[in-house]
């Protein structure tokens, strides 16, 4: 039955992600997440049921519109893909528990990130504000031990950051840091401090070829949502096996 639980989660995931990427482009500038409903950007055609089946329309369709054969951004594609393997992944790991469902919110709150973070620079405090009572409602109902290290992981979270800010007057953008409370939340502590690590190391090497390719200066703006999505998707999933593994080498 896992397998079924898990090719279900897939699927499901397909679905899902491309409702996440609707919000992460929609929430951002202020917009209706339900009208109008989903239409091509070029020549404003409603998009019918098959425009809209998850990966398989964009590869059927090559990324074009069907009427007006604009190209479709890429990141419709990697967004479903990505959210139905990291809803698998969940279910595969924890099954049918409460953690799962802390785990679904938590991928779905960062995959939205990731779109508004690449499309406009921005975390919007909308989707922050959102998930945040869920999230804690998640902990309490299935808490990481011990209970309050989800308190601390918050606040750790959210000061490191703030501190940065501070310090680089303004280095840090205020969605980054808010993202960090949910996250500390979610992972408590030591997984925060790791997340914080990773996070800057991806987006150090992610900085370094966008403005490779861009050919761009190196003062040119780089959204970091997408660096802290990804170690924190990795700390969540992996983070005792990381910590365990860099213990093991002293």
């Amino acid at each position: 039955m896992e397998i079924v639980y898990t090719v279900f989660a897939f699927i499901f995931g397909l679905v899902f992600g491309s409702f996440l990427n609707v919000v992460g482009l929609r929430v951002p500038k202020k917009e209706s997440i339900s009208t109008p409903p989903s239409h091509c950007t070029n020549c404003q055609r409603r998009l019918t049921l098959l425009d809209l089946i998850p990966v398989l329309s964009y590869i059927f369709l090559r990324g074009k519109c069907r009427t007006c054969h604009a190209k479709i951004s890429p990141i419709y594609l990697l967004t479903e893909m990505v959210t139905g393997l990291l809803f698998a992944l969940a279910v595969w790991n924890f099954g049918l528990t409460i953690e799962t469902a802390v785990a679904l919110l938590f991928i779905s709150l960062l995959m939205i990130i990731v779109v508004s973070d690449f499309a406009y620079m921005l975390i919007p405090d909308k989707v922050l504000l959102f998930f945040l009572p869920l999230l804690a409602l998640g902990r309490i109902f299935s808490p990481i031990e011990p209970w309050w290290d989800s308190i601390l992981g918050a606040v750790v979270g959210f000061g490191i950051l703030y501190l940065i800010a501070v310090v680089s007057k303004g280095g840090m953008g205020g969605g980054d840091i808010k993202l960090f409370f949910l996250i500390g939340l979610v992972l408590g502590t030591l997984n925060t401090l790791l997340t914080l690590f990773l996070s800057a190391f991806i987006g150090m090497i992610a900085g370094m070829i966008m403005l490779k390719v861009r050919n761009q200066g190196r003062k040119t703006p780089i959204p970091f949502g997408p660096s802290i999505a990804l170690a924190a998707i990795i700390v969540y999933f992996y983070g005792e096996v990381i910590l365990d593994w860099y213990a093991n080498l002293f």
